[in-house]
């Protein structure tokens, strides 16, 4: 991870704390706004995305992945921008969805890590967290005050996790050991 990368990390993760504070003290108020910026971030996430797909991707191999995924993180942000007048009880599970699919893609990293060597402690622990948040959201569904609370501490745990990778430091392999 670069210098910039790792800044650009740091300083998205301080957001989320804000976003999960804002969530934790008003879950009325903070909902709404919590609502808004996931789905402005993950509109300008997948026109990105569409932008690196017409200017490289699409001569790459897989580059139709690439493409793929900026149309459905577009999607996904048109439509979180527009549920925020929706019931909570709609959003919530819509949240809890992207949390446990989120949780699942974790622990599936950390097991391909593992099979490659590499320590998958934390990417295991956090898809675990990001699963029990999602159950926790389930169970107090009805009571979208406590759910948005749960929610708040999710959110900030994966903070705390993205602020912890950004400043872990990594060894850098030689070439002949990455051959062999």
């Amino acid at each position: 991870m670069s210098r910039f990368q790792k800044i650009r990390s740091i300083l998205f993760a301080l957001v989320m704390i804000a976003a999960g504070l804002i969530i934790i003290l008003e879950p009325e108020d903070g909902y709404s706004i919590v609502i808004t910026i996931l789905g402005v971030w993950l509109l300008f996430y997948g026109i990105g995305t569409l932008i690196y797909f017409f200017s490289m991707a699409r001569h790459m191999v897989g580059g139709k992945i690439i493409l793929y995924k900026g149309i459905i993180l577009t999607d996904f942000g048109y439509l979180s921008a527009s549920i925020v007048d929706v019931p909570k009880i709609y959003v919530l599970s819509y949240l809890v969805i992207i949390h446990a699919f989120s949780g699942l893609v974790e622990i599936l990293r950390a097991f391909e890590q593992r099979r490659y060597g590499a320590g998958m402690k934390m990417k295991l622990t956090h898809g675990v967290v990001n699963i029990l948040m999602a159950l926790a959201c389930i169970v107090f569904i009805k009571r979208p005050a406590t759910a948005c609370i749960i929610y708040g501490i999710g959110i900030i745990y994966s903070a705390c996790m993205r602020i912890g990778s950004a400043l872990r430091k990594t060894e850098s392999k030689n070439i002949e050991e990455l051959i062999a």
